[in-house]
């Protein structure tokens, strides 16, 4: 029997041991859609000091990695995704990840950061030379990683690691790891890849440019995110390098873990539903606005879950809330971020506690019942590579009012006055008069229009945003770029 195809991921963050953001839900899901699908998929991330150490299995060798100022020890853990048999390997190095925080801590990012996930990339490495599994395919996420792909070009010339495939995930191209060039050193990356076809940009070090340039495949998180990146408007400065990749780019939409986000079997929620039975949104509904202490009234109900930064174009958002809050509707508001606007959501709340809550704070069961509780969900981001909270509200046949960029414009189908069809609301540019005129809409819509928004919220829940779908084209990619690598297809 051929042998499954070996994938070695290779992240920061994975959900639910380590997550900020997006990536790691990525990270903490795919992998088991993947397993699922015949692809032996292996992770490999940082053993953090907020991750459950005894639950994860030490294995009973120790981790020679080479770094810039000669080796470093370590040891290692293995762990299972949650509901899989996906293997999670944690890298244990006290002094580089035994820290409050991640990438940094109350005093800003750990200035050792590229030495950091050096010793992530080398040492997965060394780990799978331990393990004996050799990979078909390295697949990197993010700039924390984005050296791996390097590395098989570089350092690895000889081993049986070089013949890998490599695949580069940008989540978001806002972040790139940029450094100043003295911290090439920690790389064990001699000066010669230090130059603007490689390593340097704009005279500071760039780890995510590097990964770009090394990689066999480049994936982002949306097809629109990857048409995005190549200009000038989104692509951060690396818009030209991303270019010179063409055809090399590709872009996969996320998927959603149905296992976490389903109304059926949410255990967070007052009531269950499904897109056949839609009684118990409304007994959501209800007690959604009991726990936020807002009037149990039929008004259209929007929610608000996000990171509170520009980004998400919450600066936009609250700009026009004091016209939307003279409206029939009520907003419940969950996240934490800047504090300015912090501020100001606490602020509108207390002015208008009749129409508005707001929780400064991450609250996942809160979250699930935001999602199930509200009719319509705002996600003004400024770009999004995919977004996930959109795919959250359409499993939840809670409709999303979404800037028209990235994965936001990909998932949601504007509604059609005349038709009816759609999934959501979508609207461009962003600006205040766009975003007030298209909450304005979805409101008229609730109470002009029931029968159509009932229609939507059906056609919502059936939208097919299952990782299995997505793992099935990162299956392809890896095929196609094994090929590239190789010369010759994958035979088991």
């Amino acid at each position: 029997m051929p042998r499954p195809l070996r994938v070695l991921h290779i992240a920061s963050e994975c959900a639910p041991f380590a997550k900020s953001g997006g990536l790691g839900d990525v990270t903490g899901a795919l992998p088991k859609y993947q397993r699922e699908a015949g692809v032996d998929a292996r992770v490999v991330l940082p053993l953090y000091r907020g991750v459950d150490w005894a639950a994860q299995a030490r294995l009973p060798f120790t981790l020679t990695v080479p770094m810039g100022g000669g080796a470093a020890f370590g040891a290692a853990r293995e762990g299972r995704l949650p509901g899989s048999d996906a293997p999670v390997y944690f890298l244990e190095h006290h002094h580089y990840y035994d820290r409050d925080g991640i990438y940094g801590d109350a005093r800003g990012d750990f200035g050792d950061n590229v030495a950091r996930f050096t010793f992530l990339c080398r040492g997965a490495f060394a780990l799978s030379r331990a393990l004996g599994f050799v990979p078909d395919v390295v697949h990197a996420h993010d700039w924390q990683a984005a050296l791996a792909p390097v590395f098989v070009d570089t350092t690895e010339w000889g081993t049986e690691i070089h013949g890998a495939a490599t695949v580069l995930t940008i989540h978001n191209m806002g972040y790139q790891g940029q450094f100043h060039a003295d911290a090439l050193r920690s790389t064990g990356l001699g000066w010669e890849h230090y130059h603007a076809g490689e390593l340097e940009h704009y005279g500071a070090l760039n780890l995510l440019k590097g990964g770009i340039l090394h990689a066999t495949r480049v994936t982002t998180v949306s097809p629109t995110y990857a048409r995005e990146i190549q200009t000038s408007e989104h692509g951060a400065g690396l818009d030209g390098v991303v270019r010179s990749r063409g055809r090399d780019v590709v872009g996969i939409l996320n998927g959603i873990d149905a296992a976490v986000w389903d109304p059926s079997t949410d255990r967070h929620l007052a009531a269950r539903y499904t897109a056949d039975d839609m009684s118990g949104k409304l007994i959501c509904k209800r007690a959604l606005q009991r726990e936020a202490g807002l009037p149990e009234r039929d008004v259209p109900l929007f929610g608000l879950v996000t990171r509170l930064t520009d980004q998400k174009g919450i600066d936009v958002l609250t700009s026009v809330l004091p016209a939307m809050l003279d409206w029939e509707v009520q907003l419940i508001a969950l996240g934490s971020g800047d504090p300015s606007i912090e501020r100001g959501l606490a602020a509108l709340a207390r002015h208008r506690p009749d129409k508005m809550a707001a929780y400064l704070r991450f609250d996942d069961g809160l979250a699930h019942r935001i999602e199930a509780g509200s009719d319509f969900f705002v996600m003004p981001s400024r770009y999004e590579p995919c977004g996930m909270n959109q795919l959250y509200s359409l499993r939840y046949g809670t409709l999303p009012i979404v800037h028209a960029t990235g994965g936001l414009a990909d998932t949601v189908w504007p509604y059609d006055d005349r038709t009816g069809e759609g999934t959501g609301f979508a609207f461009r540019p962003l600006s205040p008069r766009a975003l007030l005129d298209t909450l304005g809409h979805a409101t008229w819509a609730y109470y002009e229009r029931p029968d159509a928004v009932r229609a939507m919220r059906r056609r919502a829940m059936s939208q097919p945003f299952g990782w299995d779908r997505s793992a099935a084209q990162y299956r392809e990619l890896y095929l196609d770029a094994v090929a590239a690598r190789r010369g010759r297809g994958f035979d088991g």
